[in-house]
């Protein structure tokens, strides 16, 4: 691993995890997820936002540092922009290879330095709009960015280079290898991080909507030329790009989303599975774009991802003694976590000997300010007079969301 330039004086020096480990013990990331870490020469040197130890990401950022002639134990400030133990949790292991060094965050970063890692030497808490000279010209300002996604968060700002050190806003999911900026990916490979970039909001941010529309908001005067965060790709070429994607992810928490619907069925023995065939024969007949996602064979973060940008939703399920089919009810208490608001849902499936799904069904989607049309539902397997009404119920669905 080596450090990438930015700048004459700016570097970016990242590792690599690829494990399968689920990110914040939760989420997939079998195509790896970067740590980034940026170091800023001046006549100090400053070293923006740390990593876990995991998958030797010491080591590979060691390297890196190496590659410019520089350890651990030549940064003389470490910035911590957010405390979130991806971005932190090596602090320790630092603090003891360099005793020196002066760790700056928010006041509230700050107390959690004191309270993760019960270190209280060395700390500086910077406010709002605070700078760090770090001599030969090269001043930093902190700008805090509250609940992006914990409240302590902030960005560093460098004016020379035009560059805004974002750390977990405007991230993504996925390994960068041996290129680190924009316009060293593929089409297709931008693609694929876009993908990866839904994905890391739907799954990280999306509860905090708001919070990002204020942030960018906030820096919005700033002529930014580059855009550095502590997980996927530097934007050098496009900065732009990123900032309109999370700009638009945050609009779907308020909608409109787009003009699409999300499936998610799972099916005991094939009867509700019949039903929504017949659903997505009628969403056809109106050419409105849908995925689709079995469950339990399918993790969440995927789903979520689809569903956070869908305007429409399918819900097919059969009645599980007397309640929800278990692996729906998970699904949606992910949703209700996340703030999956403003979705316009159709819930259908089968029951054995009685039904009981819809009371649990709306408690649970309590508060997500969902349009539920009627729900179709019945015992055991669907007969053509179910089939043509769940065919039906598909397709005025489909109108609904093109009509939206």
């Amino acid at each position: 691993m080596k450090a990438y330039s930015i700048s004459d004086f700016i570097y970016g020096v990242h590792a690599d995890i690829e494990t399968t480990d689920l990110f914040e013990g939760i989420w997939p990331i079998p195509q790896g997820v970067s740590l980034n870490s940026y170091v800023i020469k001046g006549e100090k040197i400053a070293l923006i936002d740390l990593f876990r130890d995991w998958s030797d990401a010491s080591d590979q950022v060691a390297n890196a540092l190496a590659s410019i002639g520089l350890n651990f134990g030549s940064i003389d400030y470490l910035i911590l922009n957010h405390l979130e133990p991806d971005h932190s949790g090596w602090l320790r292991e630092f603090r003891e290879k360099n005793p020196h060094a002066e760790i700056l965050a928010t006041a509230k970063g700050i107390n959690l330095v004191k309270s993760f890692f019960n270190l209280d030497q060395g700390l500086r808490a910077v406010k709002d709009g605070e700078t760090l000279d770090l001599g030969k010209g090269k001043i930093l300002t902190f700008f805090e960015t509250p609940n992006i996604h914990w409240p302590e968060t902030m960005v560093t700002w460098e004016p020379i280079s035009g560059t805004v050190f974002s750390c977990d806003a405007f991230g993504s999911f996925g390994a960068l290898g041996d290129r680190i900026f924009d316009d060293e990916f593929t089409p297709e490979e931008l693609a694929f991080f876009e993908k990866e970039t839904l994905r890391y909001y739907a799954n990280i941010v999306s509860s905090f909507s708001v919070f990002v529309e204020r942030g960018i908001q906030k820096l919005s005067g700033l002529p930014i030329r580059v855009v550095a965060p502590s997980h996927g790709m530097v934007w050098r070429k496009k900065p732009k790009t990123i900032i309109d994607q999370y700009l638009r992810y945050a609009s779907y928490a308020k909608g409109p989303a787009e003009k699409e619907i999300t499936v998610i069925w799972g099916s005991m023995y094939g009867n509700t599975k019949q039903g929504l065939d017949a659903v997505i024969r009628g969403i056809e007949s109106q050419e409105i774009p849908y995925s689709i996602h079995r469950i339990p064979d399918e993790n969440v973060s995927w789903i979520l991802a689809d569903t956070y940008k869908s305007a429409g939703l399918v819900l097919a399920m059969p009645t599980y003694e007397y309640a929800m089919f278990p692996p729906m009810a998970y699904v949606l208490d992910i949703f209700r976590r996340k703030h999956i608001y403003g979705k316009t849902v159709l819930r259908i499936g089968s029951w054995g000997w009685v039904g009981g799904a819809k009371k649990e069904y709306e408690a649970a989607i309590e508060g997500l300010k969902w349009t539920n049309l009627d729900a179709l539902e019945w015992a055991g397997a669907p007969n053509t007079g179910d089939l043509a009404a769940l065919e039906e119920a598909g397709r005025n669905l489909a109108k609904a969301i093109k009509a939206g």
